[in-house]
C-alpha cells in the first residue's frame, strides 16, 4: 500500500498552494475542473480527508463525499447538455491512479464523441472557467 504523501498535487490544491478552477467547496470536499480533461465539462471531487484511495479511506468520510459526487454529476449533465456521465475512481498505480489522494472523476459523455485520454492535453483556463460557471448555475 502506498503511504499518503501530504505534498501530492491535490493536497496542495486543497491547501491553496496550487490554483484550480473551483466549482464548489464545503467542509467535506472540493470540486474542481480537471486541468487535463477527457471531455468538455470533466470535473473532480477531492475529499478533504487525507487518504490515498478508496481502499484506505474512512467509511464515514466516503459516505459524506458520495452525495457530492452525485450532486456534481447531476449539475454537470444538465449544464453541459451531456448524454451521460461517467464516474471514475482508481485505486493503485496498476489500476491507473496517478495522484495518490482519493478523488472521483465526473466526466460528461456525448453521443458520437469519443472521450480523450487523460493527461492528453491541458485545457484552456478560460474554457474551464466558462464550464465551471455553467455547472455552478445548476447546483
Amino acid at each position: 500500500m502506498t503511504s499518503y504523501d501530504k505534498e501530492n498535487i491535490f493536497a496542495q490544491i486543497l491547501a491553496g498552494k496550487i490554483p484550480s478552477v473551483k466549482i464548489f467547496e464545503n467542509d467535506v470536499c472540493l470540486a474542481i475542473m480537471d486541468a487535463f480533461p477527457q471531455s468538455k465539462g470533466h470535473g473532480l471531487i477531492i475529499p478533504k480527508a487525507p487518504s490515498c484511495d478508496l481502499l484506505d479511506a474512512n467509511p464515514s468520510d466516503l459516505s459524506g463525499v458520495i452525495t457530492h459526487v452525485q450532486t456534481l454529476a447531476i449539475a454537470t449533465k444538465k449544464a453541459m447538455n451531456a448524454d451521460g456521465i461517467r464516474i471514475a475512481q482508481f485505486n493503485g498505480e496498476e489500476a491507473g491512479q496517478t495522484v495518490f489522494h482519493l478523488h472521483f472523476h465526473v466526466i460528461p459523455a456525448y453521443k458520437g464523441v469519443k472521450m480523450g485520454a487523460h493527461s492528453e492535453g491541458m485545457a484552456d483556463i478560460n474554457e474551464l472557467n466558462q464550464q465551471a460557471d455553467l455547472i455552478r448555475t445548476q447546483l
